[in-house]
């Protein structure tokens, strides 16, 4: 018997002028093929990636409004619908990080559902009412650190990659920020504290 968790889904990095810089997707579990498949297409991703940017305007807005700071981290966006949700975190630069969720993406076999353990000795909790606050943190965390070493290598310029609104703009070509990114994406799991 085969228990699903949640799993990243895809991880969306959004530049300063919410031009996309990088998508990455990962295959979700599907119970009725036994199959890992990704749940959308790579338009459909692209199109609730970009619906994220109303969201993080909204809450910016309301938050000037109020006077609250941002922290960063904006939490769950938005529930795509029962299976997907989005969650965000912007940089203070305006570099926003999303990370789509597949609520049952992940097949974990019957003995560690049984304990509700990973391999790791990590615990998982209850995982079919959703993910805690903060379980988001360490994805967002490796994903700033990904992103700042590549702001640090000297062949990169982050302002061919920030272009005037109305404008393109490159996406992130780096082979070792997508190595980052497709590490983040399959390594996390609900309670998982250090990526």
């Amino acid at each position: 018997m085969a228990t699903a968790i949640p799993s990243i889904a895809c991880l969306g990095v959004i530049g300063r002028n919410n031009n996309p810089l990088h998508v990455a997707i990962f295959p979700s579990y599907d119970p009725v093929t036994n199959n890992f498949a990704p749940v959308r297409t790579p338009l459909q991703f692209s199109l609730l990636l970009s619906s994220t940017l109303d969201v993080f305007e909204l809450r910016a807005r309301h938050n000037a409004a109020t006077g609250v700071g941002l922290s960063g981290d904006f939490g769950l966006l938005h529930a795509v619908d029962e299976r997907l949700a989005a969650y965000g975190f912007e940089t203070n630069t305006g570099t926003k990080f999303v990370v789509l969720v597949d609520m049952r993406g992940r097949r974990i076999d019957g003995a560690i559902a049984a304990g509700l353990v990973d391999i790791k000795e990590k615990r998982l909790g209850a995982v079919a009412v959703g993910l805690r606050e903060g379980e988001m943190k360490p994805v967002f965390k490796a994903m700033q650190t990904a992103y700042v070493k590549l702001l640090q290598n000297p062949f990169f310029d982050p302002d061919e990659h920030a272009p005037p609104a109305g404008h393109g703009g490159k996406k992130i070509t780096s082979r070792k920020f997508a190595d980052d990114m497709r590490r983040i994406g399959e390594t996390w799991t609900p309670g998982v504290t250090n990526l």
